[in-house]
């Protein structure tokens, strides 16, 4: 099975400048990696998941990762698609356990076929960039030695068509400008409740927790706005939007915020306890009378 490049369910967008290559206000190259950050977390117990560490050139060490093989993987010599799930703001060990049960009763029930589910470990707030001043190279160590890793380490279809990018909240945020700055990488990509997607990080979450945008905006992008900016999810797709369409990329965004996607989505469908209410053009969609009163 490889993930089809087919269907764009309520955006279509992607890939152009971001963290790689930048140089500060005053033109310092980026620094050496922060050895203090926690690349090896700790190891998570659940059913088939398995707990591995990789030396990486560009976080001066040792990263750790969690892996999730279904039962299929046992018994079948073919290789297996991957998904790799990025987690949320506080880190990801804790929802390893339970994402795994999740996906695994998903592939037993048929409504999700075989596949290995690869955590990988993004640092807290780091918004699956690298950060500016070179300290937490995260995008690099994702992109260009955890998959070639995997690939090296288990049966998988090592191709654009064998991988899916999905996170929840900043994983999210994650997964959108991962995949839309390396869509030769994956064949879809799923964003669930992403952010902060607001160019000037004044959103409602930032709002209400002042001191995360600071921690954010000093340690990912060395308190410079334009830096913020430039690693938007909303800013490469814009960007990239002719390439995925050429390429075919299949993108699911689910997000309660609508008026965050008019920007980049070209056609808007709203579910209700999992019932279409609205579907349509974005202006149109978000004019719905019943959308409004959902």
């Amino acid at each position: 099975m490889v993930f089809s490049k087919v269907v764009v369910l309520f955006a279509g967008v992607a890939c152009a400048s971001a963290s790689r290559g930048w140089r500060s206000a005053d033109g310092a190259e980026p620094g050496p990696p922060d050895r203090s950050l926690p690349w090896v977390t700790e190891r998570a117990e659940a059913p088939r998941v398995s707990f591995r560490t990789f030396e990486s050139r560009a976080a001066g060490g040792p990263v750790s990762y969690h892996v999730f093989t279904p039962p299929e993987y046992d018994h079948e010599a073919a290789r297996l698609p991957v998904l790799y799930w990025l987690h949320g703001t506080l880190g990801g060990v804790a929802g390893v356990a339970p994402l795994s049960r999740h996906f695994g009763a998903a592939m037993r029930d048929g409504r999700m076929p075989p596949m290995i589910v690869v955590y990988v470990n993004g640092l807290p707030r780091r918004l699956w960039a690298d950060s500016s001043d070179g300290s937490a190279p995260v995008e690099t160590v994702f992109v260009e030695e955890l998959l070639p890793e995997v690939d090296r380490s288990f049966r998988t279809i090592a191709t654009r068509e064998g991988r899916i990018v999905e996170g929840f909240s900043m994983g999210g945020y994650g997964a959108a400008r991962i995949g839309f700055r390396h869509p030769d990488l994956f064949a879809g990509i799923s964003i669930l409740a992403g952010g902060p997607l607001d160019l000037d990080l004044q959103g409602p979450r930032a709002r209400r927790n002042p001191r995360l945008k600071e921690a954010i905006l000093r340690d990912v992008c060395g308190g410079d706005p334009e830096y913020f900016k430039a690693i938007s999810p909303l800013t490469l797709a814009e960007a990239a939007a002719p390439r995925l369409r050429d390429e075919g990329m299949t993108i699911c965004i689910i997000e309660h915020t609508m008026h965050a996607m008019l920007r980049i989505a070209d056609r808007f469908v709203v579910l209700d306890h999992g019932q279409v209410l609205a579907s349509g053009l974005p202006r149109d969609v978000v004019e719905d009378k019943a959308v409004i009163e959902a």
